[in-house]
């Protein structure tokens, strides 16, 4: 008797942010291949030789370089899968997010601190980057592989519960903010094409990302006492499984949603 066919098979996958083991991304890339799928992965330019490391160490073909902020290379990415023999996709996962760490803490600088205007100028200057790299390089990589996109396909964007303010994350809670507005958009405008967009609230993980976040063993440690069912920060099996059932058939109808797996924390508000 053959084994059964995996969640995912016969479908093809894009993953990004794929950097180290412990990446959440390195998570759903690894479920999705044992699952049955083909899976792709991209990397930023800079970091590409560790997620080539990683693609090879889960058995994945060779990983793309790209700087999903740039619109050059963006253009140039359908070109690049088409030449790897991808001719259709079935799954997008936007694991991207970036920000200064001056970003990070406190969304306010410490009184003082930016008296002088190129100080404020640099600030804002790094926020627009932070914007860039984290909110419109999803609808800019969903963008490049429209073409490919097929009928049934889903996009799953990374976030974090946005609904609160949490302390130490900064900017970064009114980009993840901005970044599930984004996905209500981009799936009223690509329901015709029978393309799903959600996105994924994972709670705080140990993560090579979340290490830049002050005070993370507090917030997990608060999630953990919040969460119905518990957390453990240690553990992105949970959340790779969420987002391979937003990848799959298996939700034809939802879209434009912020999917939650968290735990339950979201109910006690840690």
């Amino acid at each position: 008797m053959s084994p059964a066919p995996g969640l995912l098979a016969g479908r093809t996958i894009l993953v990004t942010g794929v950097l180290r083991p412990t990446s959440i991304a390195t998570s759903i890339a690894a479920l999705a291949y044992q699952e049955g799928a083909r899976v792709l992965l991209t990397g930023a330019p800079a970091t590409i030789g560790a997620t080539r490391s990683l693609a090879r160490r889960l058995g994945l073909e060779e990983a793309l370089a790209l700087d999903a902020s740039d619109p050059g290379q963006l253009a140039a990415l359908e070109a690049g899968l088409r030449a790897a023999g991808l001719q259709r996709l079935d799954g997008l996962v936007h694991a991207i997010a970036h920000a200064d760490r001056g970003l990070l803490g406190a969304v306010l600088p410490d009184q003082g601190q930016e008296a002088a205007p190129e100080q404020a100028r640099l600030r804002q200057r790094r926020l627009q980057e932070a914007f860039t790299a984290s909110v419109a390089s999803l609808a800019g990589l969903t963008q490049a592989v429209r073409p490919l996109l097929a009928p049934g396909a889903s996009v799953v964007a990374l976030t974090f519960e946005s609904t609160r303010a949490h302390p130490g994350y900064g900017w970064m809670g009114p980009l993840k903010a901005a970044l599930e507005s984004s996905v209500r958009y981009l799936a009223a405008e690509l329901g015709g094409q029978g393309v799903r967009v959600n996105a994924l609230s994972c709670g705080p993980l140990r993560t090579p990302a979340a290490s830049a976040i002050p005070g993370l063993d507090d917030m997990a440690a608060r999630w953990a006492r919040a969460a119905p069912l518990g957390w453990e920060a240690r553990d992105a099996g949970p959340v790779a499984r969420s987002a391979l059932a937003l990848l799959s058939d298996w939700l034809p109808a939802t879209t434009g949603q912020v999917l939650r797996a968290d735990g339950g924390a979201f109910l006690a508000g840690p």
